[in-house]
């Protein structure tokens, strides 16, 4: 069967007695708190809830079956047996629950991917950590996204062809992060928080800047987001553990049209204008349109002239056709966008023709790659990828993305198609 473990981590539960007499179980009472679970209880069965955006469901009756119980937010309490017992018989349920794990925006099968689940965090796209020999990590801890873009290059969202999500145990994030910020020999690196969707779906997101700011080289912390999940409260949680700049996606102003591009009819741009508002006093904010052609040209002038207002910064991006993406229109050609960009900086007076240098972004020392394209390499299956005839393999501290196994288990022989930057692909041998 394909790998689908459940962190084994003695702290997330941690049962205590609340009341109990010598030599009787009819007073006895059990109260199991957890740190990552919440509990929402339905006509027959209760919805448990991981990290925020996730969930599985138990049936009542097998609840039942611990004892008489009551789910209150993070905890569970059950009536006339010991917290011992209560807890191991519900660890039972919650390792066999925790197989049907789904995310709850885009309702597809999950997988955690933790310290002990023998899944590396280096050489897949999707999730974990991509270096690409520059002073910029990219961190990925969780797939998944709230809207539904009609131009977006992965194919993510409410419609998404994709039928697998990841998402990963912040502390395993964080002890490969250090790992590969000591090899790097770099003391600016940036960790740039950027998704296969959206990284507000992670529960512990402050916790994961947080953890990633007290790294000595770590000296900017950058998110990409569309915005809809934060609010202020959010904004100060993120500022105050450390984040330093937030890339938030706006693509019109006109509120029909970014609807429209969003592919989501209860987008709020003025959500979304408010936050940009809040967070610019806050951190650096940088607002990131995709110019999707003659769709939302028009609406370019009116994003940098309300940045400008503001005090935010603009980074244009150019919309770009992709095989397994959404592609609304023709890409426009990069001379035909760069002079767009030169005219529009001319016409506002404003920066929009951006370089690595107002980022600071240096080369670093590469990471070695185990294998290179054409290489034989014996790798092990761990589960499904995210799209259909996809496998997720592992050889050598890498995850491979393989295509054409139809085995569920074992090992198999794959031919690697491309190596760049430590991103592996393959075909079966």
């Amino acid at each position: 069967m394909f790998l689908m473990l459940l962190q084994e981590n003695p702290e997330a539960i941690r049962p205590k007695t609340i009341y109990k007499e010598a030599g009787s179980h009819d007073n006895m009472k059990a109260q199991l708190m957890f740190n990552d679970l919440t509990f929402e209880p339905k006509e027959q069965l209760v919805r448990i809830k991981f990290l925020k955006s996730f969930f599985f469901d138990v049936p009542i009756s097998e609840l039942k079956e611990i004892g008489p119980f009551e789910a209150n937010g993070n905890s569970l309490s059950f009536e006339n047996v010991s917290d011992s017992k209560a807890g191991q018989k519900f660890r039972f349920l919650l390792e066999r629950h925790f197989m049907d794990l789904k995310n709850i925006y885009t309702k597809k099968a999950a997988v955690y991917v933790h310290r002990n689940s023998g899944i590396p965090l280096i050489g897949s796209q999707s999730f974990g950590l991509i270096d690409r020999n520059t002073s910029i990590i990219e961190v990925r801890p969780v797939t998944g996204c709230n809207l539904n873009c009609v131009y977006c290059s992965v194919d993510e969202g409410l419609s998404t062809k994709k039928v697998l999500d990841f998402i990963v145990e912040k502390d395993y994030l964080v002890q490969e992060f250090k790992k590969l910020a000591e090899y790097k020999d770099c003391d600016h690196i940036e960790a740039h928080i950027g998704t296969q969707g959206d990284p507000t779906l992670y529960g512990p997101l402050v916790e994961l800047v947080r953890d990633l700011k007290a790294i000595p080289q770590v000296k900017e912390i950058a998110m990409d987001t569309n915005g809809m999940l934060l609010d202020e409260k959010f904004v100060d949680d993120l500022a105050e553990a450390g984040m330093t700049r937030i890339n938030l996606s706006i693509n019109a102003l006109n509120p029909l049209l970014a609807k429209r591009i969003a592919g989501y009819g209860k987008y709020d741009v003025e959500h979304a204008k408010k936050i940009a508002s809040y967070a610019a006093k806050k951190m650096t904010l940088l607002i990131a349109p995709v110019l999707v052609g003659s769709m939302n040209r028009d609406e370019m002038k009116k994003i940098v002239l309300f940045a400008k207002e503001i005090g935010a910064k603009v980074g244009i991006q150019n919309f770009l056709n992709y095989k397994f993406g959404r592609n609304p229109v023709k890409q426009m050609e990069w001379d035909d966008f760069y002079k767009f960009l030169t005219q529009l900086q001319e016409e506002t007076k404003f920066k929009l023709l951006l370089t690595k240098e107002d980022f600071n972004i240096t080369y670093t020392k590469k990471v070695p790659k185990p294998f290179k394209k054409g290489d034989l390499v014996e790798a092990e299956i761990v589960c499904p990828g995210r799209l259909p005839g996809e496998t997720l393999c592992k050889a050598q501290d890498r995850c491979i993305i393989v295509m054409g196994n139809r085995k569920e288990e074992g090992k198999i022989r794959v031919r690697i198609d491309r190596s760049k930057h430590n991103i592996f692909k393959g075909h079966l041998a």
